[in-house]
């Protein structure tokens, strides 16, 4: 079996998606690994990954009005607010989604399905240095 970790960063400009669908593809294309998994993996606390719709945009902008909707800044009872009103919905919405993804890697390539991307969700409305590591393993 073999391995293969690589990492990336990404500059966000505040709330919203971020398609990272093709950083993590070079990475599992230059790891030589035909079959195995692909962890995409965030290090951060108040941003996440999805594996959500890449083709229409209207679905990431719907998305982006949920979770406003089920997790509010300014709720009067957060504590953690010590950088700013999206302080603690940030970490909320990364404890509702996920801060990896394992995707399999079939014939050297990502095996996702015709419409899905992997995004990185920023939670946070000033710009962003995001890391992401991606580590593959497999034959």
């Amino acid at each position: 079996m073999a391995a293969h970790a690589d990492t990336f960063s990404l500059s966000t400009r505040g709330k919203g998606t971020y398609d990272i669908t093709s950083h993590c593809e070079r990475i599992v294309q230059a790891s030589g690994i035909r079959t195995g998994t692909a962890t995409v993996f965030v290090q951060h606390t108040s941003c996440s990954l999805v594996i959500f719709e890449n083709a229409d945009p209207s679905a990431r902008t719907d998305l982006h009005a949920f979770f406003d909707h089920l997790v509010p800044e300014d709720t009067p009872y957060f504590v953690h607010t010590y950088e700013g009103a999206d302080d603690m919905p940030s970490h909320l919405r990364m404890a509702l989604t996920r801060t990896s993804e394992v995707i399999p890697v079939v014939n050297g390539r990502l095996a996702l399905g015709t419409w899905q991307g992997i995004f990185l969700f920023e939670h946070r409305r000033a710009p962003h240095q995001r890391h992401v590591i991606v580590s593959v393993v497999g034959e």
